[in-house]
C-alpha cells in the first residue's frame, strides 16, 4: 500500500518534462563573449536533459534500476557518456550525419531494450556495458540534431560544444541522483526488495518507449 501511495511521485517525475517548451535558438552567435558561451552553453546542455529530454530520462532511470550498486550504476553512465560525447562531436563536424528519421525512433528502442533486461537481469555484466556505450553513439546522434537546430558561434565553436557536453552531463548525474534517491525512498518506505521496484517502473518505461517508436515513425 505504500508502495502505491509513493509511486505517483514516480510518475510526476518521468511525466513532467512532457510539458516542456523546445530550446530557443541562440541569438547573436558570432558576438557572444567566451563568458557567455560557457554559460550559455553548459545551461542549454542541462536544460536538454532537465526537463526537455524525457525520453534521455527514461534512458538513465533505466540504468538506475539494473542495480542499487553506484559503483555499478557510474560505470553504467560513464559508457553511455563516452559514446555520446564520441558521435556527438563526429555529427557537429560534419563527420557523420543520420537523418532523425532514423535516429529517433532506434533512440526509443534502446530505452525498450535497456529497460526490457532490467526484467531478466539482476547485475551487471560485461556485455551490458558495450551495449550502453553502443547505445551512448546513438543518443549523440539525437543530442546533435538539438544542438544543429540551436546553433554553434564559430569564433567558439569547440569551447560551446566542451561546454554543452558538461551541461548534458550534469543534467544526467542529477537524474541519476533523483532517480536513485526516489527509488530508495520507495523501497525503504514499503519494505519491497529491489526487483519488485523495477517490475513496474521499467513495464512503465517500456510502454512509453513503446508509444514513441510508434510515434515517430508516423504510425500515429
Amino acid at each position: 500500500m505504500k508502495a502505491l501511495k509513493s509511486f505517483p511521485f514516480l510518475v510526476i517525475l518521468l511525466v513532467f518534462p512532457m510539458l516542456a517548451q523546445a530550446h530557443d535558438v541562440v541569438k547573436d552567435l558570432e558576438n557572444i563573449s567566451k563568458s557567455e558561451t560557457a554559460f550559455t552553453y553548459i545551461k542549454i546542455g542541462f536544460e536538454h536533459i532537465l526537463p526537455l529530454g524525457f525520453d534521455h530520462i527514461l534512458f538513465i532511470i533505466s540504468l538506475v534500476l539494473l542495480s542499487p550498486n553506484i559503483k555499478q550504476l557510474m560505470l553504467q553512465s560513464a559508457a553511455f557518456t563516452i559514446g555520446h560525447c564520441f558521435t556527438l562531436g563526429l555529427a557537429m563536424y560534419d563527420v557523420v550525419s543520420i537523418s532523425p528519421r532514423i535516429v529517433e525512433p532506434l533512440i526509443a528502442i534502446t530505452i525498450i531494450y535497456v529497460a526490457a533486461q532490467n526484467l531478466f537481469s539482476s547485475k551487471l555484466k560485461a556485455s551490458r556495458l558495450i551495449i550502453i556505450f553502443a547505445f551512448g553513439l546513438l543518443h549523440g546522434l539525437g543530442f546533435a540534431t538539438a544542438l544543429t537546430e540551436i546553433g554553434l558561434p564559430k569564433s567558439a565553436y569547440m569551447l560551446s560544444l566542451l561546454f554543452f557536453n558538461l551541461g548534458v552531463e550534469f543534467g544526467q548525474l542529477v537524474v541519476i541522483l533523483i532517480s536513485y534517491f526516489l527509488l530508495y525512498q520507495i523501497q525503504k518506505s514499503s519494505s519491497l526488495s529491489w526487483s519488485k521496484i523495477v517490475l513496474p517502473v521499467s513495464i512503465l518505461i517500456i510502454c512509453i518507449s513503446t508509444y514513441w517508436v510508434f510515434e515517430r515513425i508516423n504510425f500515429l
